[in-house]
């Protein structure tokens, strides 16, 4: 896949091709558990799968903006160059996230971008199009996004049925059914991961689509899909005025493996900074200048 740089703050890009791909999730993908009544809980099983009613209906979606997606999360110090040169709203991050069982733990440097909101992030790519000098830099909606995290493939996760500690960031928990009795053994890890750290690649080279932080789409939130058939009208959507919830992507650090599947969806109002949620950024391909040394 082809990859570029636009400047030497700007984010690691990576050229999507045009394709079509089924978005959403299908009936019984979900692995939640059935509520019968309280303290007594089962799994589901395939005579009664669980229908993330959200997640779906599955249909399918042509991309037919030629784009190129973050190959990582949008880093602290990569926020920070922001705030230094002016831009960003001079908001300045959180260095650290406080643990359940341990010690604020530091998240700066390459660690994913934190305590930033939708609003906040935009104005991230606002900066981005000022130093590239085009309006072309922006989030992905949530089309784009789950394309791209699919990277070809149709299963729950872009690396197969299920995914490992050392593919994913992850609460470490998982059912029983989800990876067999030979599973291997999972890792709780309570903070984010720096963004090139575990194999949290897809088959697009794209890193951590599943599990380490949520990230931060343009679409605003429905509670099921319209079906709509191309990206360009995802996009089209996603500009209309007015929307009070966008939708994230992509699980999180302190998530099951379940919420880390790629057709799962979660909303968020757009002022509201979480230290488990950021963003990467998405750009638009009619135009490029790489700056050379």
């Amino acid at each position: 896949m082809e990859k570029f740089q636009e400047c030497d703050v700007c984010p690691e890009m990576i050229v999507l091709p045009l394709g079509e791909f089924l978005m959403g999730g299908p009936p019984g993908e979900s692995r939640l558990h059935i509520h019968l009544e309280p303290g007594n809980i089962r799994p589901v099983t395939p005579n009664d799968p669980y229908v993330a009613k959200q997640e779906g209906p599955v249909h399918p979606v042509s991309i037919d903006i030629p784009v190129a997606m973050g190959r990582n999360e949008i880093t602290h110090d990569q926020w920070m160059a922001c705030v230094n040169d002016g831009g960003c709203g001079g908001h300045i991050l959180r260095d650290c996230i406080l643990q359940k069982n341990g010690p604020c733990a530091k998240v700066v440097g390459n660690h994913p971008v934190v305590d930033v909101s939708y609003l906040d992030a935009v104005s991230y790519t606002q900066w981005l199009n000022e130093k590239v000098g085009a309006n072309v830099y922006r989030l992905p909606t949530e089309a784009e996004w789950e394309y791209a995290a699919r990277a070809g493939t149709q299963t729950p996760f872009a690396q197969g049925e299920e995914v490992t500690s050392d593919q994913a960031n992850f609460n470490g928990q998982a059912t029983q059914e989800m990876l067999g009795e030979n599973r291997p053994e999972l890792v709780t890890r309570g903070k984010p991961v720096q963004v090139d750290q575990l194999e949290a690649a897809n088959a697009w080279g794209l890193r951590h689509m599943s599990g380490n932080i949520s990230e931060q789409t343009m679409s605003c939130w429905t509670d099921t899909y319209a079906e709509w058939e191309t990206s360009s009208l995802y996009l089209e959507m996603a500009l209309l005025p007015g929307c009070e919830r966008s939708v994230v992507r992509g699980g999180a650090y302190w998530t099951a493996m379940d919420f880390s599947r790629v057709a799962v969806r979660g909303g968020s109002n757009g002022s509201s900074r979480l230290t488990t949620s950021g963003f990467r950024v998405l750009r638009e391909m009619q135009t490029l200048h790489v700056q050379t040394n």
